[in-house]
């Protein structure tokens, strides 16, 4: 797991490129790279640094130099084995044992069409020296990054989209639809960037840019596709063996030369996929995360370590417990400039911490159960929608009785929280609406009145571009299935565009590589072979993947209540972060800069602090929002955190 960048017919691209590479060191700790090459009437630069997990000598180096092909690549490829062996029989000698010189090989064999028989996660850029062509691809399903910036017939590319910012010379103008986009999601989605000039390579596709300026694209994985064949085998009845696809894949995604450890929350997906890990290798370290205990009660969070320390005690796993307890107004701007854009989720936190904490061990690779909520059905949202389909069919003046109620109750005492209260006041808020409007709705910030009046009066038009945009992505499929639309829509949007995105930025932060086995194109292709009455059953989500588990976990963990890999946010915006919220709405950026409205933040505070509505989540965005925004239009300090 690596940094990549890159300049193509670039002014003094050498530089730029090397300056590049250097913003990206803690990516790669163990090298670095560089290679230079004439491309038409300009110039090639490719850099690399180097995160070593596979083939630790100097023959997995790069970039890599072959025969006339250059490949500088982040990610790793989990079927490298197969594909060096088929390579092998047709003649190729390898010099040593990396998956990056299987990518470079396939490349000369298959060129794009070798890009949909990889499995794994990458993002890459190779150049041929015979054709002065220069190509970028990124795996099926975004979980690596890959960021461009185009100007005139030029290009610079790398892995993290600071980097950009930092050769630019604070020349990037913020995007105010992505900043729009963000407050309605808490993240920017992946066909967005937070600046203008620069954008986001799209999950499974490439682009290749020539010497005399051509440009070309191709697209060679599609996930509408995949959901549409998914749903022609589940009419067929040729049902998946999840059990054997998950056990299969969590197996490949051990293949390291260096030690694995885990994610173990407690929940069912990072549960199973440790005890699959532990069969395979014994006495493997996971880590988990708790919370003072103050905190904890306040939010009324579930106990989740003690259900983390019986699967570790079961399965014979090391388990190392961190108590997230951080200073966060020193922890908030130094996230904020570690992920490039605005992301308001907390767990950002947690991920660095615990790939921090790893990191400190000796851990340099970690499995998550990142994206099994996303393909199972196993948000509290996806059943929720499914419940507000019934309760459309009560009566409306009984329904409006019941929001009166509900309506009045508080969602916190001065002590603590209360969380079935918050629920109750989410579900409201979108039980009536029409399908896609309520998807959106159950899992977004605000709706089109609240985001309006939050807003500079000339971005409204904005508000409904954003709204448009996530209707054309729900409604783009041909599924039958309302829980598998949702499905798609989430493993479209919301896994790329927050859960991936904070977690690659997150654990690079940390020098740390973190591997997601659910998120894997057959894990992916089996999913969405299962019918949405299979995944959520009565009143369990996720219930095809929870009798997949049955086989290995005791019913206590597969069947509990769902576990939060959140933070104690209530507490800490009552406490720790009470001032810098004061501060931001009376004096910040946002407000003096006329893109948030003084008096509807004030609201939200005032709302908030007295119990009556659950605006934590909100606040915490505005206050991501409102560093990142500090940093992007302060010139240099694009590339420089607050107290890194």
């Amino acid at each position: 797991m690596c940094g990549i960048a890159g300049t193509y017919r670039w002014p003094d691209g050498k530089a730029v490129a090397d300056r590049l590479t250097e913003t990206l060191a803690h990516r790669g700790p163990d090298g670095a790279g560089h290679y230079s090459h004439s491309a038409g009437d300009g110039e090639v630069h490719l850099g690399h640094r180097r995160l070593a997990i596979i083939d630790l000598s100097e023959t997995g180096a790069q970039p890599m130099v072959s025969d006339g092909l250059v490949l500088t690549y982040n990610g790793e490829l989990y079927n490298a084995p197969e594909l060096r062996a088929e390579l092998e029989a047709s003649g190729v000698r390898f010099r040593g044992t990396s998956d990056t010189e299987v990518l470079l090989e396939a490349w000369r064999r298959w060129g794009t069409d070798c890009l949909p028989r990889l499995r794994g996660m990458f993002a890459f850029g190779v150049f041929d020296e015979r054709t002065g062509e220069l190509t970028l691809a990124r795996d099926q399903l975004g979980i690596k990054p890959l960021f461009l910036l185009r100007r005139g017939g030029g290009l610079v590319f790398a892995s993290e989209l600071k980097a950009l910012a930092a050769v630019t010379g604070g020349s990037l103008e913020v995007d105010h639809a992505a900043l729009v986009a963000s407050l309605l999601y808490y993240w920017v989605p992946d066909s967005r960037c937070a600046f203008r000039e620069a954008e986001k390579l799209p999950p499974g596709s490439w682009i290749r840019f020539r010497p005399d300026g051509g440009v070309q694209r191709g697209r060679y994985w599609n996930l509408r596709e995949v959901a549409s064949e998914g749903r022609e085998r589940a009419l067929s009845g040729d049902l998946p063996d999840i059990a054997a696809v998950v056990e299969e894949s969590t197996r490949r995604h051990l293949l390291s030369d260096v030690p694995v450890a885990t994610f173990l929350s407690g929940g069912l997906d990072s549960s199973y996929l440790t005890a699959l890990a532990a069969r395979d290798r014994p006495g493997i370290s996971a880590y988990t995360i708790g919370f003072r205990a103050e905190d904890a009660k306040f939010e009324a969070m579930p106990d989740d370590l003690r259900y983390a320390r019986q699967v570790a005690e079961q399965f014979g796993v090391d388990l190392h417990e961190i108590e997230i307890a951080p200073n966060v107004l020193d922890l908030l701007p130094r996230m904020t400039h570690h992920l490039d854009e605005p992301i308001g989720d907390p767990a950002a936190i947690n991920t660095f911490l615990i790939c921090s904490a790893a990191r400190e061990a000796g851990v340099k690779v970690m499995l998550s159960g990142m994206g099994a909520d996303e393909l199972f059905a196993g948000y509290r949202k996806h059943l929720a929608n499914v419940i507000a389909l019934r309760y459309q069919r009560v009566p409306r003046p009984l329904r409006r009785g019941v929001s009166a109620a509900v309506d009045r109750l508080p969602v916190a005492s001065a002590r603590r929280g209360y969380r079935s209260v918050r629920f109750a006041k989410r579900f409201l808020s979108f039980a009536d609406l029409p399908e896609e409007t309520a998807f959106r709705r159950s899992y977004t910030m605000y709706d089109r009145a609240e985001l309006l009046a939050l807003i500079d009066p000339d971005l409204a038009g904005t508000v409904d571009e954003v709204l448009t945009e996530h209707a054309d992505v729900y409604e783009d499929n041909d599924l039958d299935d309302f829980v598998n639309r949702m499905c798609l829509g989430d493993s479209r949007m919301f896994l790329p565009g927050l859960n991936l995105a904070y977690t690659d930025r997150s654990s690079m932060a940390a020098s740390t590589e973190v591997r997601v086995p659910y998120v894997d194109v057959e894990v992916v292709r089996a999913a969405f072979a299962v019918p949405g009455d299979r995944k959520i059953v009565k009143r369990q989500g996720k219930a095809v993947l929870k009798e997949a588990a049955a086989s290995v976990l005791p019913r206590e963990i597969v069947y509990r209540p769902k576990g939060l890999f959140s933070a104690p946010l209530r507490a800490w915006m009552s406490r720790d972060l009470a001032p810098l919220v004061r501060e931001v709405v009376n004096d910040g950026e946002l407000v003096r800069s006329g893109l948030l409205r003084r008096d509807a933040l004030a609201r939200m505070v005032a709302e908030d602090a007295a119990g009556q509505r659950d605006f934590s989540k909100h606040l915490w965005h505005v206050l991501t929002l409102e560093y990142w925004y500090r940093g992007a239009t302060s010139g240099a300090g694009q590339h420089s955190p607050v107290n890194a």
